[in-house]
């Protein structure tokens, strides 16, 4: 029997931009007028790619996430190329079980290359778009998200400056902060060696 599930897709416009003080940065957002519209979370995300690596080859990208008792399948293609935005396909379905959606595509070849940790919160203000506080283990970042203009305008309003935008994803960061540290890549976790997904039934 089939288990029921949503899905979406749409275009995804974003920027990072890296904060210093995990407060001031709180403060800041509800003196610019933003709420939260979503509390506090624990995510893990596991990338998944075959085993020569081609969607990470191609610039695409599979990813299951897990985040408030939520597990989420997200693929997102090849990125723009350039500009001051990260621009790029986003499909999304939202899914009943992350240890058997494992299990799946294991069974097809696929193999977890890398996991990344983080807390996140969401923040609004209006419609136009949205605006996450990431604490990360290398350092935390606001996402912003919606169309460029609306991107600009609240980068702006927040104090930031073209110049600060980043447009690399977190697996990209983290390799910069390894080679910047001297340290052997692994997984971008908060401390230990991070849980794997129980993809091994009897």
């Amino acid at each position: 029997m089939m288990r029921s599930m949503s899905s979406g897709t749409r275009q995804e416009v974003e920027i990072k931009l890296a904060v210093p003080d995990l407060a001031k940065a709180r403060r800041l957002l509800r003196n610019r007028g933003f709420h939260i519209k979503k509390r506090r979370v624990f995510e893990r995300n596991i990338i998944f790619d075959h085993p020569g690596t081609s969607l990470r080859n191609s610039g695409r990208m599979l990813r299951l996430r897990e985040a408030g008792g939520k597990c989420t399948l997200t693929y997102k293609g090849p990125g723009n190329g350039g500009g001051r935005h990260k621009s790029r396909e986003e499909l999304e379905v939202v899914l009943p079980d992350a240890e058997e959606f494992a299990l799946m595509l294991e069974r097809l070849d696929y193999v977890p290359i890398f996991e990344y940790q983080k807390f996140r919160t969401e923040y609004e203000k209006g419609r136009n778009g949205t605006v996450t506080l990431d604490e990360t283990p290398i350092g935390d970042y606001l996402e912003v998200e919606g169309e460029p203009d609306w991107i600009d305008k609240t980068a702006e309003a927040l104090g930031f400056r073209h110049a600060d935008y980043v447009t690399g994803s977190y697996g990209s960061l983290y390799l910069a902060d390894c080679k910047k540290k001297r340290k052997k890549p692994g997984n971008m976790v908060f401390r230990g060696k991070p849980p794997k997904l129980k993809t091994q039934r009897a």
